[in-house]
């Protein structure tokens, strides 16, 4: 099969949905979304973990009822959550599954609380984001998955690395099912107006920004802007981790002065709209591209379902005719490697039937799981060609093949890998970023801050 796929979210099923980029603010978008499965070669059955409970030698496959308890967030609209637990339950009906929805406002904290207590009974437990992840492993409330997967013959590489990138210690404790990964939205029109070929997917980030200064028109009250930048960090901190060399946590920020240097010119040459305006009107990032003016703009595959959705509502009216590619890189580095967020699913150690959880969990993370996600408009967080021609297919997605071929990554690095002190570090780097785009520090200055506030911290 070709290069894996990895996910990168579409909650194509226009339900009330809730996503959050890194670096900040939130748009209403699915509670959760998913890359589809790479096809998984299942080994010869094993023997369960000395450490797996004996409540049965596999319960979900055996005659004896059983009842696993989910926790989970905003059931109501997420659309993926019942038809997940319709497919497994088909192959297994001694199985039922209960919901236990604990909101999105406090989730990670309310689980963290629960799992910690005495008498918790859930089975099975969503893993909202990584520093919540880093949070219940430091608690010691989930159990380790590697003799499991090992014994199943589960296939990591299929995750693309980003398995590795959660892997605490030398164990990993959670499988995701969702991903979102960044792609680079186009307005076609304004190609198209100013004679210019679109956006490919390939392109370096010289290339990219030589193709955003070309259909660039600093023509008082008719702008139009090559590129737009939302004001999370993570629209220019991350461009530079997609060498692998660098991750936001090292404490090193060296690597990131080329992409705010550039992004920097652009500003000042009216190629993007300017970051201090921007903060001031509290313009979101698809308010903007709606206006029609905008050319390009890095922005995460959560943006896809609310693009489709208000176009066909009659909300969006200018960027009715519009495309997508993949994540610009630096040279030397191959295309389709992007950024990424997961939500994943994990065993407490207080889980009342392990075997039976397992087994759910590794059902929803992989292949067929990911098939249940893609029918329901959502992106598993790993895939296939299949479920790509799922999502491309579907209503309101373009129609040309680049932006099929986006969804195709080589390499996905997560915006915030498993780090227990990531809280501290962003609230150093979100700072600095602001500072910077502000144009009250320099470049220089700002790294430098980043550098020494993060070491610090890292330090304690």
């Amino acid at each position: 099969m070709k290069k894996r796929i990895l996910s990168s979210l579409l909650a194509m099923t226009m339900a009330a949905l809730s996503i959050t980029a890194c670096g900040g603010a939130a748009e209403t978008a699915p509670a959760s979304t998913d890359s589809a499965a790479q096809t998984q070669e299942a080994a010869p059955a094993a023997e369960a973990p000395a450490e797996a409970p004996a409540e049965s030698a596999d319960a979900a496959s055996s005659e004896e009822p059983v009842n696993l308890k989910w926790a989970l967030w905003d059931v109501s609209s997420t659309v993926y959550y019942q038809p997940l637990i319709d497919a497994y339950t088909a192959e297994h009906p001694n199985v039922t599954v209960e919901m236990v929805d604990l909101g999105s406002t406090d989730y990670s904290t309310v689980l963290g609380t629960q799992l910690s207590g005495a008498g918790s009974d859930f089975d099975v437990v969503t893993v909202k984001d990584v520093p919540g992840y880093v949070s219940l492993v430091n608690k010691g409330v989930l159990e380790p998955l590697n003799d499991r997967i090992a014994a199943d013959g589960v296939d990591l590489s299929a995750y693309n690395g980003v398995t590795d990138q959660v892997t605490i210690d030398g164990n990993l404790y959670e499988l995701p099912f969702r991903s979102d990964i960044w792609v680079l939205y186009y307005n076609k029109d304004i190609f198209d107006a100013a004679g210019v070929d679109y956006p490919t997917n390939d392109m370096t980030w010289d290339e990219y920004d030589k193709l955003a200064r070309s259909v660039t028109d600093t023509t008082a009250g008719s702008e139009i802007y090559g590129a737009h930048y939302h004001t999370w960090r993570s629209t220019i901190q991350l461009d530079g981790i997609l060498d692998g060399k660098n991750t936001i946590v090292d404490g090193a920020y060296e690597f990131t002065k080329p992409y705010y240097e550039m992004v920097l010119n652009q500003q000042k040459d009216g190629v993007c709209m300017d970051y201090a305006t921007l903060k001031t009107q509290g313009l979101h990032y698809s308010a903007a591209f709606a206006q029609g003016n905008v050319a390009t703009m890095n922005m995460g595959s959560w943006f896809i379902a609310t693009l489709i959705q208000k176009i066909k509502d009659g909300e969006y009216t200018d960027c009715t005719n519009w495309g997508m590619v993949k994540y610009p890189h630096a040279e030397g580095v191959e295309a389709g490697s992007t950024l990424s967020t997961i939500t994943a699913l994990a065993v407490p150690t207080s889980a009342p039937n392990k075997d039976a959880a397992w087994d759910f969990v590794k059902f929803v993370s992989g292949e067929q799981g990911a098939e249940v996600m893609a029918s329901t408009g959502n992106i598993p967080a790993m895939t296939n060609d299949k479920i790509v021609d799922l999502i491309a297919s579907m209503d309101g997605f373009p129609t040309d093949e680049a932006s099929k071929e986006a969804l195709v990554t080589s390499h996905t690095y997560l915006e915030m890998p498993a780090n227990d002190k990531s809280s501290e570090i962003e609230t150093v780097l979100n700072e600095q970023h602001d500072l910077i785009m502000n144009e009250e520090v320099s470049v220089d200055d700002g790294i430098a801050a980043m550098n020494e506030g993060v070491s610090a911290i890292l330090a304690q």
